[in-house]
This record gives structure tokens, C-alpha cells and sequence, in this order.
């Protein structure tokens, strides 16, 4: 699974199934851990601007205040095995990466591009007690975030770009059980198998409460083949738009677990290593990014700055912007190869 520093990503195999999370460290477990490891030390410069939120504290960013950022962290994970707290390793990426060129050889000479629209169905699991009833208009508002994230709306200046990708509501499922909203991840392989809707086209998303630290999680488009089931995203309910997760509230762990959906790695795989996160157009990053800062450079032997701003690093939500070009590319490529065209079902 993938955390999120409180947006994330790593690696580790859920039944089988490969999946990607956000948590504290961007490390990949097995099973969801019962809590965070403290966050490693952030190096870089901290340079604030337009991006980050007027009470954005630097000192996150340093390590002085990861205890407190500890509560709210996103996790990815493609393929860790049995090994908790284990990144995803380059020959796990490279795995993926083959699988997707096998997969597009049929479609050479062709363009590719994404879907008119994708269609979502919105499953929400909540408590007795009220906990977790996330209301239509705040589902409907999350939707609203996605589509703004992937036209480009969040960029500024040239920095970003519109991918193509849309997504339209299709349905919203209520579950009212305190034992799936109290422990998801016991029941998680049930309540997948019990609830999704559509082929590989379709975008499930579970939103109920997740282990502290941990924000959400998704499968990638290489795992639907061997477990279709289990297709789609986990989201902590109270990082909707509107909702209590401080610095995470804005719907953008939702925009982070459908770029893994989509097939994007985050922006510090394989860190200063090539081939990185096997898209031309995002800098090399060393690890994950904290909070906003703006400015830092963990592979000052290679070109660009981090990108700190990208929806695939950890940032916090009023941090993160765009995508690039290359990650539309990429996208179009995985949605050509599993889930649109002769993928769908």
C-alpha cells in the first residue's frame, strides 16, 4: 500500500493484489500498519511562495514538527510481497513498466488518448454513530476536485496541463457497519468484492476510516487482470473536500490515488536513480516532499528542482497543482492498455 506524507505512495501486495497508499514515510506494507514510523529527516532548501498557505510551518519540512505531521500520511504499493515497511523497489517498478510495453505493442502507430469521461461509483462506509456519512454534496464536490485537477485548473502558469481525463458520478453506495468502518482493513477484500460496480473502466472509490497516519491507498491498472474485485481506490473520509484531516482536506489524496489508478508511480521513485519515475518531465527527486517546500533540490546533480508541487509527491493538499504533459502520456498509455479499448470487460 501507499502513504501520503499525507499524500503517498509505496508498495505492498494486499491478497495478491498489488496496491498503492498515502502515508507518513512513503514506505510499502503488507498490512496496513498500526502506526506511523516517524517520517525521515526532509533535506533541501524551504523556500515559501503563491503555493503554500499563509500559516504553512517550514519547520515540517526540517523534521522539527514530524510527530505532529505524523498523523496524516499516504502509502503506495506495487508489488512489496511479505515485507512490511518496504519501498517499492526499482525491479518491482520496472516489473509494472514491462507489463504496460508488452501491453501496448498491439497499439503502435496509433494515438492514444483517454476517455471521454470516466465513470465513478462512490461507496461510503460509515459508523452508526453518524462517523464517516460523507453527504451527496460533499461526495459531488470531491468529483468537482478531480475533474479541476486533471483539466489543470490547480497550475499555475505554464507549470501544468490538462490531461484529458473526466469524471462523471455514476452512483453512491451507504453502508452503515460499525465493524467495516472501525476496521477496513480486516474486511477490506469482503467489502470490495461485496460492492464494485463496472469493468476496468469504472473508478470505485471506498471512503470510510482509515489506520492513523494513513489516507488512502489504490490498486494500479497492471493488478485488474488477476484480481478485478479489488479494483479501485480507498480514501480516508475525512480528507473529502470540507472534511477534519488538517492540511488534508481539500480532495487531493483523491487526486494522488487516481493517478496511481491511472498507472502514475510518485514523483520520487527510484529517487536520484534512473530511470526515476519513468516520466521525462518530472525532475528527480531524492524522496518525498513534506508540507510545501518550495525550492528544494535533493538531486542537485541533475536538472530541476523537486517537484514539490506535483499531485504524485506527499505535499499538502494547498501545495499540490498539476501534472505534467509526460504524466497525461502516461496515463493515456495505462488507461489504453488496461482499462479502456479491448481492456474493458
Amino acid at each position: 500500500m501507499i502513504r501520503r506524507s499525507p499524500r503517498g505512495g509505496s508498495a505492498a501486495t494486499w491478497s495478491g493484489l498489488t496496491l498503492c497508499a498515502l502515508a507518513l514515510t512513503g514506505l510499502v506494507a503488507s498490512s496496513l500498519p498500526e502506526t506511523a514510523n516517524p517520517e525521515p529527516q526532509r533535506t533541501g532548501v524551504t523556500v515559501a511562495d503563491q503555493h503554500c498557505p499563509p500559516d504553512w510551518d517550514p519547520r515540517a519540512v526540517d523534521g522539527v514538527d514530524t510527530e505532529a505531521r505524523a498523523a496524516a500520511n499516504r502509502l503506495s504499493d506495487p508489488g512489496a510481497g511479505g515485507n512490511a515497511d518496504v519501498e517499492i523497489t526499482p525491479e518491482q517498478a520496472a516489473e509494472y513498466e514491462e507489463q504496460l510495453r508488452e501491453a501496448l505493442v498491439p497499439q503502435r502507430g496509433r494515438e492514444l488518448a483517454p476517455p471521454h469521461s470516466v465513470p465513478v461509483v462512490v461507496h461510503v462506509i460509515s459508523a452508526q454513530d453518524g462517523r464517516g456519512d460523507v453527504t451527496d454534496e460533499r461526495v459531488q464536490e470531491q468529483i468537482d476536485v478531480l475533474n479541476k485537477a486533471y483539466r489543470g485548473d490547480y497550475a499555475v502558469g505554464s507549470e501544468g496541463t490538462d490531461t484529458g481525463f473526466s469524471f462523471e458520478l455514476s452512483d453512491v453506495t451507504r453502508n452503515v457497519n460499525d465493524a467495516w468502518f472501525e476496521d477496513f482493513n480486516r474486511y477490506r477484500d469482503t467489502i470490495r468484492s461485496d460492492l464494485r460496480q463496472g469493468g476496468p473502466e469504472t473508478l470505485n472509490v471506498y471512503t470510510t476510516q482509515l489506520d492513523s497516519g494513513l489516507l488512502g491507498y489504490s490498486t494500479f491498472p497492471q493488478d485488474y487482470a488477476d484480481d478485478p474485485d479489488q479494483d479501485g481506490v480507498v480514501i480516508a473520509h475525512d480528507t473529502f473536500p470540507g472534511g477534519t484531516r488538517d492540511r488534508f482536506n481539500e480532495g487531493h489524496t483523491g487526486t494522488h490515488e487516481v493517478g496511481h489508478w491511472l498507472g502514475l508511480f510518485h514523483t520520487f521513485q527510484n529517487g536520484c536513480e534512473s530511470p526515476g519515475d519513468y516520466v521525462d518531465d518530472t525532475p528527480y527527486e531524492r524522496e518525498a516532499a513534506a508540507g510545501c517546500p518550495e525550492g528544494r533540490d535533493s538531486c542537485p546533480d541533475l536538472p530541476g528542482l523537486d517537484p514539490v508541487t506535483n499531485f504524485m509527491n506527499y505535499s499538502d493538499d494547498a501545495c499540490m497543482t498539476h501534472f505534467t504533459p509526460g504524466q497525461s502520456v502516461r496515463m493515456a498509455e495505462h488507461w489504453e492498455a488496461f482499462r479502456g479499448g479491448s481492456a474493458r470487460v
